[in-house]
């Protein structure tokens, strides 16, 4: 690099998901073309949305007060919570207009592989809202993958003592797919035909 600021700064942009050095690169060259006034606003909003945004208390979505604006609508339906692996995932089901429930925002999934155990997601948070009794379905909208199955399959052998209904997306969503990829028809038809999930969790089940 023809300079040890150039370097750094390269450095810290590679660092985010799916950036490569090149990309990088092209990047802080973009920025140090820039005007000084436009930098700081970028630098101003990546600095204000780090300091002044917070996990909602309830359900672990995202916003700027102790509760989100989902938790705090009272038009929507508190029967139903659907389960999700992150915001990315909340999002990609608002976007239909369908989903008219809460959420339960886990933070992500169940991955040993990666050192992530029930005890890092916020599942005792989930178990905490049923007690309360206003929920009748629990509905899972985790990753078709072998993490998001492990995960919901551990969720529901944790719901026994409940007496709530536990769904899970129609397999609409390709095995191995991520949710927030989905098109908005695919995940409104896997909401509209979700199934019992004890029919898919005797896959895991044999694994002990």
């Amino acid at each position: 690099m023809p300079s040890r600021l150039i370097d750094r700064a390269v450095d810290q942009i590679a660092g985010l998901p799916g950036v490569g050095r090149r990309t990088a690169l092209r990047l802080a060259l973009h920025l140090l073309g820039r005007s000084e006034e436009d930098v700081r606003r970028f630098t101003e909003s990546i600095r204000d949305m780090k300091e002044g945004v917070l996990s909602c208390r309830t359900c672990g979505n995202l916003g700027e007060e102790e509760l989100c604006s989902i938790c705090t609508d009272l038009r929507r339906d508190d029967s139903r919570i659907a389960v999700v692996e992150d915001l990315r995932d909340l999002l990609a089901i608002e976007s239909t207009g369908h989903f008219k429930g809460r959420y339960h925002v886990l933070g992500g999934v169940i991955s040993p592989m990666d050192g992530i155990g029930p005890s890092d997601l916020r599942i005792e948070g989930l178990l905490g809202r049923l007690t309360e009794g206003k929920v009748e379905e629990l509905i899972f909208a985790l990753p078709t993958t072998m993490e998001g199955d492990t995960t919901a399959f551990y969720i529901h052998k944790r719901l026994q003592a409940f007496d709530v209904k536990v769904t899970t997306l129609a397999r609409g969503v390709a095995v191995g797919d991520e949710l927030q990829y989905a098109d908005e028809l695919t995940l409104i038809r896997s909401l509209q035909q979700r199934l019992p999930y004890s029919a898919q969790a005797s896959d895991l089940d044999s694994l002990g």
